[in-house]
């Protein structure tokens, strides 16, 4: 939210009745108890957030709702201090008391979310509350503890959870769909064919790959492009599979998963690349990773980073990096380039696949809720509720457009052995 408008809100906290808009102001019941204040800080902070179309419903049955109708859902909050929480704090308390079952949405889930995110003004930077919300948006320097700490919180919490809802190849990151139709084993191994692509692969090339995940395109560039990958993950969990999968296929004489921090990599490669890695990297380790480029790519080289980012430097909305990925930053395309202009590497192609990590998630998304009883076994009811709003939610960032997927081509500058067309890369 813009400067202007957080402001608004914080005044409106101090002022209470005199805030409310009259178009959306609570509709009280007749014969309930009326809490006036409470009620229109809710409407309020209605205004705030661009008035979406949504009926907010209290533990009371007052309603405050927004004059967009139809209402996209109804959102029912279940006591008084729930109220207080998502008054306090947006963007943290909604999280934190969905995930309590102390606030239901009745309705999509995602087009609720969805709703609130296109509402949003998006003329400028800046979210609700940010004043209060500095501590959470505050950027952690990434040090090697910090970091292994950061991955072991959201990967290291067991393989057959992820199993439940991720494609054959355990996959997680932005699947390719050349056509919408295609189903996500086809996206998912389409991506990995895509990246080796742009990367320009050849038989007995070298790669480093930092931010392995499963491993699932270091063993797809050994098995098909016939190259050689030194892959670096902090994950236990995730490098053991590998290491296992590798083994099974008789390919770990061509790729060797590492366990240790890619700031540690050392040698000399044809490529470099990082799928789903530099979200969680933190913008001041940027110098950092491109030394880790610049020291182990050879002369010439080439290589690929494949982000989430958003439009304009923002912080990770603070439920997500509590409870989700802490640590996490999301880098905007300026930021990004902090890692290739200093080192003089020079940017080949840019492209944006926000609409394809859109769909990826909602198979995600699909396979989590038809999976959901298992995963109740596995954890908890909050558990079940917070990894719902969390795809839910990321989903809804990326069909609103407030979450983008960049995948960025570089090599070293001056080198002319390079495509002269895009046209290489829509071919199999």
């Amino acid at each position: 939210m813009n400067q202007e408008r957080t402001e608004a809100y914080a005044k409106a906290l101090d002022r209470g009745a005199d805030c409310a808009s009259p178009e959306i102001a609570p509709r009280p019941i007749p014969g309930n108890k009326v809490y006036s204040a409470e009620k229109l800080l809710l409407a309020r902070m209605m205004e705030v957030l661009g008035k979406p179309p949504l009926e907010l419903v209290l533990w009371d049955g007052q309603v405050v709702a927004s004059p967009r109708n139809p209402p996209v859902a109804r959102v029912l909050i279940r006591d008084r201090g729930a109220l207080l929480q998502l008054l306090a704090n947006p963007e943290l308390g909604f999280g934190e008391m969905y995930t309590a079952a102390r606030i239901e949405v009745q309705g999509d889930l995602v087009d609720c979310i969805e709703s609130i995110y296109r509402a949003l003004p998006r003329t400028r930077s800046g979210q609700i509350g940010q004043k209060l919300l500095a501590p959470f948006n505050a950027p952690l320097r990434n040090s090697l503890p910090r970091a292994r700490r950061n991955i072991h919180h959201h990967y290291d919490i067991g393989n057959d959870f992820y199993k439940l809802w991720l494609d054959r190849e355990m996959v997680y990151t932005c699947a390719y769909f050349p056509d919408p139709a295609m189903g996500l084993e086809q996206a998912q191994s389409t991506k990995l064919d895509y990246v080796c692509r742009k990367l320009r692969l050849a038989p007995g090339e070298s790669v480093l790959e930092t931010g392995c995940g499963w491993g699932a395109l270091a063993l797809h560039m050994a098995r098909n492009y016939g190259a050689r990958v030194s892959a670096y993950n902090i994950s236990t969990e995730q490098i053991a599979y590998a290491r296992q999968r590798a083994l099974a296929e008789g390919l770990e004489g061509r790729v060797q998963f590492i366990e240790d921090d890619y700031r540690n990599a050392r040698g000399e490669f044809d490529a470099f690349v990082s799928v789903g890695m530099l979200e969680h990297v933190g913008t001041d380790q940027y110098a950092a990773l491109a030394t880790v480029i610049d020291r182990n790519l050879k002369d010439p080289g080439r290589g690929l980073i494949h982000s989430i980012g958003r439009d304009r430097p923002t912080p990770m909305t603070p439920w997500i990096a509590r409870n989700i990925f802490p640590g996490a930053r999301p880098p905007s395309l300026a930021q990004m380039m902090q890692i290739f202009e200093p080192f003089g590497f020079s940017v080949l192609d840019v492209e944006n696949l926000r609409l394809h990590y859109a769909k990826t998630l909602e198979h995600w998304l699909e396979r989590y809720e038809s999976s959901v009883e298992r995963v109740a076994q596995m954890f908890d009811p909050e558990f079940v509720r917070a990894w719902r709003l969390y795809l839910s939610g990321s989903l809804a960032a990326f069909r609103s457009g407030d979450m983008q997927l960049f995948q960025v081509c570089f090599n070293r500058s001056g080198h002319n052995a390079i495509p002269w067309t895009r046209h290489y890369l829509y071919q199999s």
